[in-house]
């Protein structure tokens, strides 16, 4: 199962294609929808999400509900659009009093794009590699997310940290799969302790007042994982690798961790990996510090990823750059944009992390119906628990 996004920040639409649908699954566009909406929200988003009120609208591979095992397309319409038709049009020429971005971020892809595709006008690139992407992401990943959903498989997210404000948490890689999700929807930036949340508008408001920007961290949580998803066979395709992949290629995302992380490589051996233990006829672990996975598989544990967002680089009060067009020092550009937009990434990361985890699924049971899959599934359950009787 793969997707293929297509659009510009203020373009008319953003566009998502996905491929290696199985037949027979049944789609709910409201839930598709909600999903859209959770991106949008947040303590510390900017004036876009006034304008904007995502929905995707899906224009094939559905039919009466349910997958033809054809590409789905599903389209989210910007309704921005209508106030930069002359600037983003697609065919003519520049209007006379184009402003051109010649002044570029640093921490953007500004300055780099321009320097890759020898432009000279630094909106060719913001506007693709703007965050206003994700949009078509999450609309694209609300088709795996059925997936996992129809084969028994949860995932979600919450915020830890937001700048120096964060959640204490004494065993988060056990106790974060007990977490309701509608406490941590309640939360106005997605953390399901109150305190934090307060914390963290905090140093949301005390940011925003500075002309600054905030960074900070939050957990993609799996629960219902079979066992042995993904390999230990190949490097490329274990499933740390894919996810960790699949969670980089979120703009802003500078780190990622998988259950302990870095907090591992400080403890002795003894205080990382996790027993194995048989209880009512299963095998399971007495800790989850790897996070549910080894050796490039899952392990029947909770999946547990830790993601590290850096500040937007859009700044209200802007760092210094150089002039594209005098070569002269001067302030960079400014784009409207949000204060902090990690619970936004979260929901980003929800869905990146469901399309690896599908597609763990549909390597290991089948690709081609639903139906076969389930059967396939639940005759590897039946395996397993013959195999610790």
């Amino acid at each position: 199962m793969e997707y293929i996004t297509a659009g510009e920040s203020h373009g008319p639409c953003l566009t998502a294609i996905v491929s290696g649908v199985p037949a027979g699954l049944s789609i709910d566009q409201k839930l598709i929808n909600a999903d859209m909406g959770r991106r949008q929200k947040g303590y510390g988003r900017g004036g876009r999400q006034l304008i904007e009120t995502d929905t995707a609208e899906i224009t094939s591979g559905v039919r009466f509900g349910r997958t033809l095992g054809s590409p789905i397309t599903l389209t989210v319409r910007n309704r921005d659009w209508e106030n930069w038709t002359d600037r983003m049009a697609v065919f003519g020429t520049a209007p006379e009093d184009l402003q051109r971005e010649v002044t570029p971020r640093p921490g953007h892809a500004d300055l780099v794009g321009v320097c890759k595709t020898n432009s000279e006008d630094c909106r060719d690139i913001l506007e693709r590699a703007s965050a206003r992407e994700t949009a078509a992401r999450v609309a694209a990943s609300g088709i795996a997310r059925e997936f996992l959903a129809a084969v028994g498989v949860e995932v979600y997210s919450y915020v830890v940290s937001i700048g120096s404000a964060s959640m204490n948490e004494d065993d988060p890689m056990m106790s974060a799969p007990d977490y309701k999700p509608l406490d941590i929807e309640m939360s106005d930036v997605r953390c399901p302790d109150a305190a934090a949340s307060q914390a963290m508008m905090d140093e949301i408001d005390a940011a925003r007042e500075a002309g600054e920007s905030l960074g900070g961290t939050f957990r993609v949580v799996a629960r219902g994982l079979v066992p042995g998803l993904g390999t230990y066979a190949t490097g490329p395709d274990r499933l740390t690798a894919r996810l960790g992949a699949a969670l980089f290629n979120i703009p802003a995302i500078k780190g990622v961790e998988f259950g302990l992380g870095f907090e591992a490589a400080r403890r002795f051996g003894s205080l990382v990996h996790d027993e194995i233990l048989l209880k009512k006829n299963a095998f399971t672990r007495a800790s989850n510090n790897c996070g549910g996975l080894e050796g490039g598989m899952t392990n029947g544990m909770p999946l547990v990823i830790t993601a590290a967002m850096k500040p937007i680089p859009t700044l209200m009060t802007p760092l210094r750059t150089v002039n594209l067009d005098t070569l002269e020092p001067e302030k960079a550009s400014k784009e409207r944009s949000d204060t902090c937009a990690v619970p936004a990434a979260a929901v980003v990361a929800e869905g990146e992390v469901a399309f690896v985890l599908a597609n763990a699924y549909l390597e290991a049971f089948g690709n081609t119906n639903m139906s076969d899959i389930k059967a396939n599934i639940k005759n590897y359950e039946k395996r397993l628990r013959t195999m610790s009787k």
